[in-house]
């Protein structure tokens, strides 16, 4: 497999950049997923389960500080402008050593149960164990006469090939960054939202559920910091291969 695209999202649930090449330290692509939207009222970290409007923007990193379009065209920099584009007062909060506390539906469909979970520290990714997630094609076209859209899994890295599943508890290298292939990443009521250019589809969760035991992409965590660039190849490599920390 060699790497298609590559996407970063500064602000967790909203929209991203596609870039050429990424720096990788030990949480993952940098600048992914390093602010969040804090709910005042709630203390909770905002997602698009909780508040699907957060598909309806992009962010990008300018001179390292995330930049906000919505798909209006109106600016986001600060917390009030956030707060004025929800509807609802948010702090534009950068991840630090304590990780966020998620809410996330039990019913996909009814949204009438909620339950909270304790993300990662210092990126605001759902788990420790996939600091970096991976698709690829055949496994978005798997089973399907349309493939999936790849924007709606919000995955970092887009795999022009086949067989994700097949590497986790694999140690790989994709440019000079190495990765441990962790789990499967479960999917929720998010694939199935609204966003700029495709309608709601219930179909995909319901069809991820029943084709793939409703996990779709791969988490990763680093094992080794590096660079990964567009094109690059994914190698399956050996623990001899990581340098001997001694």
């Amino acid at each position: 497999m060699k790497v298609l695209e590559i996407w970063r999202y500064p602000i967790k649930s909203i929209g991203g950049e596609q870039l050429r090449s990424v720096d990788v330290d030990q949480f993952g692509i940098i600048g992914d997923r390093r602010w969040g939207l804090v709910d005042d009222t709630t203390g909770l970290v905002l997602t698009a389960r909780r508040e699907p409007r957060l598909l309806f923007a992009s962010c990008s990193l300018i001179d390292g500080v995330p930049v906000t379009i919505t798909d209006e065209g109106h600016p986001l920099t600060t917390s009030d402008d956030f707060s004025r584009w929800l509807n609802r007062p948010v702090r534009l909060t950068a991840a630090g050593n304590v990780g966020g506390v998620y809410e996330n539906p039990l019913d996909a469909e009814q949204e009438t149960e909620w339950v909270s979970w304790q993300g990662p520290a210092e990126a605001w990714h759902d788990s420790g164990q996939a600091r970096l997630s991976l698709v690829s094609t055949a496994s978005l076209a798997q089973d399907h006469t349309t493939p999936w859209p790849f924007r709606r899994f919000r995955s970092n890295l887009l795999l022009d090939g086949s067989g994700e599943d097949g590497l986790i508890g694999s140690l790989v290298g994709i440019g000079t960054t190495r990765l441990t292939i962790t789990k499967p990443i479960s999917r929720c009521v998010m694939v199935t939202r609204s966003q700029p250019g495709l309608p709601v589809d219930r179909s995909v969760l319901r069809d991820i559920t029943a084709e793939r035991h409703g996990t779709l992409a791969v988490g990763a965590v680093v094992a080794q910091p590096g660079t990964i660039n567009e094109s690059d190849h994914l190698v399956e490599l050996s623990p001899d291969d990581l340098p001997n920390p001694g």
